[in-house]
């Protein structure tokens, strides 16, 4: 019994070992094929990575959703309005190419760090920010904490709610603890990107996802182990964050629209945008028949439109 207990951790051991060499080699190689497009910008002792594009106009900041990274709307939506807008498009905590402080599974501080690269490299201006899905969470939390930055919200599929339950992946409790979570997370490269590359046509249903979305999107990125932990990190406490955010809803005073696919099957769009559409004074809801989780794709035109509207509204300056 003795032999065979240390068998198994020798075999245990030489997987795990195999595992670590197999992430390094996968990393360095996912970091070659997308390597950082934008400029890194310190916020709060940590770099925050910020893809940019547009010469000039009203600023928009285009926040991302959970497993990506700001790649997410360099390819359909950005294209859309950079002739007459700065766009700004920055990493997550963790996410791509930004460091991820001390306490940033709290929306709390993902929001700082939106709020600090805003400040760095758009000082004195008001932007209209656009969060997709958990970065819509994140967009709401930047109006929340920083509402003399924010011009306006245009938010596509966000979570908004505590869901009550359920719905949580395991891969995500199982990468998180902080002893088994970095050993599971070396395995991620090995299985993540096939498994990836196939739930994509899910995540757009009952639409196409774009040729070339792996990989115009980076999101081989996710599987590096530091930033999947991340991520895990985020969807572990994402409904203890928004059960304590979401009754200040009402302290939102700039314009929201929200962009919601009634074909979601990422989220309930009933529970997040059927509530919080009480809870604002200036509330749009665009209601998309034909749409699931990923209307800047399906609808880019109408969500650029949006943007667009909201930009051009007077009052642009932060105040002195």
């Amino acid at each position: 019994m003795k032999l065979l207990s240390i068998a198994i951790l020798i075999i245990a051991f030489g997987a795990g070992l195999s595992a670590c060499v197999s992430s390094a080699i996968y990393t360095n190689r996912v970091e070659d094929t997308y390597p950082p497009l934008g400029d890194m910008v310190d916020v709060n002792g940590a770099p925050v990575h910020v893809i940019t594009v547009g010469q000039g106009g009203p600023v928009v900041l285009m926040i991302h959703g959970a497993s990506a990274n700001a790649r997410e709307f360099t390819f359909t939506l950005a294209p859309r309005l950079d002739a007459d807008h700065r766009i700004l498009m920055p990493d997550r905590p963790g996410h791509g190419y930004s460091g991820r402080p001390e306490g940033s599974e709290q929306l709390g501080v993902q929001a700082a760090q939106m709020a600090g690269a805003l400040k760095a490299l758009a000082p004195g201006e008001k932007a209209v920010v656009v969060g997709h899905s958990f970065g819509g969470a994140v967009a709401l939390r930047l109006a929340l904490d920083y509402p003399d930055l924010v011009k306006g919200l245009v938010l596509l599929s966000p979570v908004t709610h505590d869901w009550g339950g359920g719905g949580e992946a395991w891969y995500n409790r199982v990468a998180g603890p902080p002893v088994i979570g970095p050993i599971f997370s070396q395995f991620a490269p090995l299985v993540g990107p096939s498994v990836a590359k196939g739930g994509i046509d899910g995540v757009f249903s009952p639409n196409d996802a774009p040729d070339g979305y792996y990989e115009d999107s980076g999101l081989g990125l996710l599987f590096r182990p530091p930033e999947f932990r991340a991520n895990a990190d985020d969807m572990n406490v994402l409904r203890a964050q928004l059960a304590a955010q979401q009754d200040r809803y009402p302290e939102i005073d700039v314009p929201v629209i929200l962009f919601s696919g009634s074909k979601d099957t990422v989220i309930n769009p009933s529970l997040h945008a059927g509530k919080i559409k009480h809870q604002i004074a200036d509330f749009t809801l665009v209601p998309l028949a034909d749409s699931g989780h990923m209307p800047h794709h399906d609808h880019g035109a109408e969500v650029a439109d949006a943007i667009a509207r909201l930009a051009g509204q007077t009052d642009g300056q932060v105040d002195d």
